[in-house]
């Protein structure tokens, strides 16, 4: 499918009296924005039609309500104070904004080369990311929003669900809750999956609602991951990175795998 039948599609959905929508055919974006509030979002409509020609009518209906809840979002006033348990850190690619729309810096950290984290208050069916003027609005300081987020975070379910591939067992965490990529920063976790692990564990984070480990004992299982990863971070609604991670001695270290070759750091 190409952009502008893409465009066409979304414009049919998304159209209100109260929203303008935009069309930047220049660099594929259109842009979907609340009169009364003068908010809104832009949506890249190349890698969302290349997202529609895989997944069809699911991809197109995620991409709607996803816009539909931010954009309810940005109508509502929201306070930190008296919600410190919806509040939960994310895990968004080193590309992602560093601002919003308005210049408003985010507040974030650096993971890995590949990854960051921003934080963001929970709003049930979306969530809000935390600007460094909401922080400083409200008396909190970055030091506290990352505990108090990390906190949360370790209540969360960490059930995971596995596969045999070629001899190598990969587990999957896939709960749809928002938060799926964030439980990398789950360090219980990890060591725990490090002490299941027969061969060399790895850890991908595709997309947001995913997160992968892979206890890799034959080279085999790396051409399994780096197939896995890239088909995730392809068809993900937001996807964060397609390169793996080692672990080892409580570090991520951001690989390349080779077809048929062990990877390289």
């Amino acid at each position: 499918m190409e952009p502008k039948d893409l465009k066409k599609l979304l414009e049919k959905r998304l159209q209100q009296e109260d929203r303008e929508l935009t069309y930047n055919q220049k660099e594929e974006k259109l842009r979907v924005e609340d009169r009364s509030t003068g908010k809104g979002m832009s949506l890249g409509l190349k890698g969302l039609a290349a997202k529609y020609e895989e997944r069809g009518e699911k991809a197109l209906e995620e991409v709607v309500h996803h816009v539909e809840e931010t954009l309810k979002v940005m109508k509502e006033k929201h306070e930190l104070t008296g919600k410190e348990n919806q509040i939960f850190p994310v895990i968004r690619s080193g590309s992602f904004a560093s601002e919003t729309e308005s210049g408003v810096p985010f507040v974030f950290e650096e993971h890995t080369a590949e990854t960051r984290i921003y934080y963001a208050l929970d709003l049930g069916n979306s969530y809000r990311l935390i600007d460094q003027e909401w922080l400083e609005k409200e008396g909190w300081t970055k030091e506290a929003l990352h505990e108090v987020s990390l906190f949360n975070l370790r209540g969360l379910s960490t059930e995971v669900k596995s596969d045999t591939v070629a001899g190598n067992t990969f587990y999957f965490l896939n709960t749809n809750d928002g938060y799926d990529a964030s439980r990398i920063l789950n360090d219980t976790l990890l060591e725990r999956m490090a002490k299941k692990a027969k061969g060399e564990l790895a850890v991908a984070v595709p997309h947001q609602d995913v997160l992968v480990f892979a206890d890799i004992e034959n080279e085999r299982g790396y051409d399994a991951l780096a197939q896995l990863t890239m088909h995730f971070f392809s068809s993900g609604l937001v996807p964060v990175t397609g390169l793996p991670f080692m672990y080892e001695d409580g570090k991520l270290e951001p690989i390349f795998i080779m077809a048929k070759n062990k990877p390289k750091k």
